[in-house]
């Protein structure tokens, strides 16, 4: 893995086990948050219509997500927008903590006391999460939807991941992709041009 001048590093589900996360999260929602429970659905219905939509650049695709949520169940946007910042972003961090994997975060400390170039590359707002992990200071670049600078188009587009490489003054064959996708993560590396390494999470869809 010391080969690469560059890793470039998926968030959700690779820097902590996100199964553990949804299951903790899911007992709060059915807790004290079930009118969120509609919200959040129809936002990851709206990701996925959009990733078919948006194939070519879309501008703020994290407001745009928000947008349609709000259009679907005929909210105001503003509330959208809370919901979704208080039990996808905020929520979580004491449980992104508990589920973190420590053994992938030691290997990014350990490449980057080695002179390697890092970057988290992620289809949500990344920072407050990094904050939560305790490994905000792993990175030096941010590249996440929602997040200023952020790609125009989700995985598996390879942008975040391009524009990941040449803010780190990486070319392709420099980089190393860690994701837990191969359908996401793995395709954009490939559409990239870049090496892949897969850590847990799910396979391809068949």
């Amino acid at each position: 893995m010391t080969n690469y001048a560059a890793w470039l590093v998926d968030l959700d589900g690779t820097l902590y086990r996100q199964s553990w996360v949804r299951l903790a999260m899911a007992a709060n929602l059915l807790l004290g948050g079930r009118a969120a429970i509609p919200v959040l659905r129809a936002f990851r219905r709206a990701q996925e219509q959009l990733r078919h939509e948006c194939q070519e650049n879309c501008d703020d695709l994290f407001s745009l997500q928000i947008r349609y949520t709000a259009e679907r169940l005929e909210l105001e946007t503003d509330q959208v927008q809370r919901l979704v910042q208080d039990w996808m972003i905020q929520r979580p961090g004491p449980w992104l903590r508990r589920f973190r994997r420590s053994g992938l975060l030691a290997e990014i400390r350990r490449f980057r006391d080695l002179g390697g170039k890092t970057a988290l590359v992620s289809d949500y707002p990344a920072s407050e999460k990094l904050q939560a992990l305790g490994a905000a200071d792993l990175f030096d670049v941010v590249v996440a939807s929602g997040e200023p600078g952020g790609p125009k188009r989700w995985k598996p587009a390879p942008d975040g991941y391009l524009i990941a490489a040449e803010r780190l003054g990486a070319t392709s064959a420099q980089c190393l992709v860690i994701g837990d996708r191969d359908d996401a993560d793995g395709e954009a590396a490939r559409r990239a041009g870049m090496a892949f390494r897969r850590i847990g999470g799910r396979r391809a869809r068949g």
